[in-house]
């Protein structure tokens, strides 16, 4: 929003109206704008640390409160902010709410994948309306993150805890009664115990950190934990979803053009999620991966040639070539996708490090990206085209499909793939059954 910019990066803004010969990719090449919007994302990596002992000791319901509070004022400063440290606070602040709200994730990862979609198409359409409201319209759009927060406290003040956050900080009658409640009869004995026996494999594993680091855990590690959700953020896509409006301004969009074609982008997202709900258990992850990762490098390719042949030297884009960039940025966003492996006794540790490694390199691509546009150019495109080939690849050969198979059989996939058998089998830590036909050794 140009307001935005006048108040709190003028040179910015100067650069933006200027039209110097400059290539136009450094429109926005400033590391405090950048700085806006990574600021957050540092502060849900540093927050989560702090995030998961409260959980476990006050259970979730408290957890969403607190993020909550962090997150309404958060949304508060930046509402009324002075000065760019005003803003960086009130990012810090959501990012604090964020980094404790990612504590209530859990095996609903596709639908908390879903309404995070919708959250940002939300969040466009929102930025569309409020920029034509001068000389506030960006403290409004800046101020409704209260609202959300809102909702989410005046939630944790009415619901209930969790029956299974109540078994594991030992509250069992309190979490039989709410257990019962939830499900409408009393006849509960059987899940109220599965979540007993749940809780008590969990406490069981004294060093859960230390356990992800088996060998017979290396390909949880290696894939879930690390590789996946590193892989998401070098792709590019999240650099394309916050900077979308910038990129297509750069582009010769107009302001509302812009945000109007960051709108488009958002459905796309929503829709690329409710395909992949859709489809995940018919196809499997690895096939979704993998054509996700075609579709990509395709439309990365596309938009990097045609950057490089028709923009950059102050040259205006004609009208079929600005569509198909928004056709190809559209396709590359409607491939995104998700997956969970850890089993129960590595859950806990491996989601907290798909959280903090996820975190980072969001972080730090929020913060590189528009510095990385001014000196690549449309090879930045390019480098996120290889990055996806490496993760394509990474799939394809370290995966194996895990369609119809229960998390906690995942073991047997890792026992009889080419590569991770080697390891996994060589974990002496564990006692191995007998065979079948052979008695046990007395």
């Amino acid at each position: 929003m140009d307001d935005f910019l006048k108040e709190f990066f003028p040179t910015v803004y100067r650069r933006k109206q200027a039209h110097l010969h400059e290539t136009d990719y450094c429109k926005y090449d400033n590391q405090l704008l950048t700085l806006f919007t990574s600021a957050l994302y540092f502060a849900g990596l540093l927050s989560t640390f702090g995030a998961s002992p409260v959980t476990r000791k006050y259970g979730r319901r408290v957890s969403i409160m607190v993020g909550a509070v962090s997150f309404f004022c958060g949304g508060a400063v930046n509402a009324a902010a002075v000065n760019i440290a005003m803003l960086i606070l009130g990012r810090i602040l959501l990012g604090i709410g964020i980094g404790f709200g990612n504590q209530i994730r859990g095996a609903v990862n596709q639908l908390f994948q879903l309404t995070t979609c919708l959250g940002i198409l939300v969040a466009y359409i929102i930025n569309y309306f409020t920029e034509r409201i001068h000389p506030w319209g960006w403290r409004l759009s800046l101020g409704l993150a209260c609202v959300p927060a809102t909702v989410m406290f005046v939630g944790g003040v009415f619901l209930p805890e969790t029956p299974n956050s109540l078994v594991e900080q030992g509250r069992l009658e309190e979490a039989r009664r709410i257990l019962e409640k939830v499900r409408g009869t009393q006849k509960v004995d059987v899940e109220f115990q599965d979540l007993k026996e749940a809780s008590e494999a969990a406490r069981a594993v004294k060093h859960p950190f230390r356990n992800l680091l088996r060998r017979k855990n290396r390909p949880q590690l290696v894939i879930g934990a690390l590789g996946i959700p590193a892989f998401q953020q070098l792709s590019g896509m999240n650099s394309i979803l916050f900077y979308a409006p910038v990129i297509f301004q750069s582009l010769g969009f107009g302001s509302g053009a812009a945000l109007y074609s960051s709108i488009i982008t958002g459905s796309m997202l929503v829709l690329g999620a409710l395909v992949s709900m859709a489809t995940v258990d018919r196809v499997g992850r690895r096939a979704l991966f993998m054509e996700a990762g075609i579709q990509m490098i395709l439309s990365m390719v596309v938009v990097a040639v045609t950057l490089a042949l028709k923009f950059g030297h102050g040259e205006s884009l004609s009208k079929g070539l600005a569509a198909l960039l928004v056709v190809a940025i559209c396709a590359f966003v409607v491939a995104y996708g998700w997956s969970e492996i850890f089993p129960l006794e590595t859950r806990s540790a491996g989601q907290s490090m798909v959280v903090c490694v996820n975190l980072f390199f969001t972080a730090a691509i929020a913060q590189c990206f528009l510095a990385s546009l001014c000196h690549l150019r449309w090879g930045v495109f390019l480098l996120f085209a290889s990055l996806i080939v490496i993760m394509s690849l990474f799939i394809f050969f370290l995966l194996p499909e895990t369609k119809q198979v229960p998390i906690e059989e995942m073991f047997h996939l890792w026992e009889d793939h080419w590569f991770w058998k080697r390891i996994v089998l060589s974990d002496g830590g564990d006692e191995k059954p007998p065979p079948p036909n052979k008695p046990a050794p007395q």
